[in-house]
């Protein structure tokens, strides 16, 4: 059965740091939902009613630009090789990006990489269990280098050049504020070229 707690109890601190994939899911106030997988050693807890992850370099920057909008984000981590477990965090949370001041503090809290894009910062409102009966049985083998060789293949340089290019606007066209200089519709004419 479903339970809901204000806090992250000892037991489910223990439970999220067990876990290899966690899920991240935002919306628009208009527009299309996002729900992505993550994993890499990018999730801390950091107390018991706030949590960050790491938002490596990737495709798009959803997450960003619906923060920016309305704040509103779901975090989820589920079972697939113990007892049977799903936990999600409801809150608010928010972009830090590298030119913040607070950059320092919370990026180091994670591994380094010239891919590391926003950290996201989440206040809980309220967080849920459930049973995850469902749920199928995988074994964890390993995490895939490609990430980590396309970021790596880029170099800093091309990673901010990814940023400008692809990073810039939602998939909706929100801003993601994730390079401040750089105008979304300048971001936006480099995609058409």
């Amino acid at each position: 059965m479903a339970k809901f707690y204000d806090k992250l109890t000892p037991q489910l601190q223990d439970f999220i740091a067990r876990q290899h994939i966690f899920f991240v899911a935002t919306a628009p106030v208009n527009g299309r939902i996002n729900l992505s997988p993550k994993g890499m050693d990018t999730f801390r807890v950091l107390d018991a009613g706030r949590v960050a992850f790491m938002n490596l370099t990737g495709s798009g920057n959803e997450t960003a630009a619906h923060l920016a909008e309305n704040g509103r984000i779901t975090i989820m981590f589920c079972s697939f090789d113990e007892k049977p477990l799903i936990l999600r965090l409801y809150g608010y949370g928010r972009a830090l990006h590298p030119r913040d001041a607070e950059w320092a503090e919370y990026a180091a809290l994670f591994p380094q990489s010239a891919g590391s894009r926003n950290v996201i910062l989440i206040e809980i409102d309220s967080l849920q269990t459930s049973c995850g009966f469902g749920v199928p049985l995988y074994d964890y083998r390993d995490e895939r280098g490609t990430l980590a060789k396309f970021i790596e293949v880029k170099g800093e340089d091309g990673i901010r050049r990814y940023w400008v290019e692809k990073n810039q606007t939602s998939i909706d066209g929100l801003p993601t504020h994730l390079l401040p200089e750089v105008s979304v519709h300048s971001s936006l004419k480099l995609d058409a070229d």
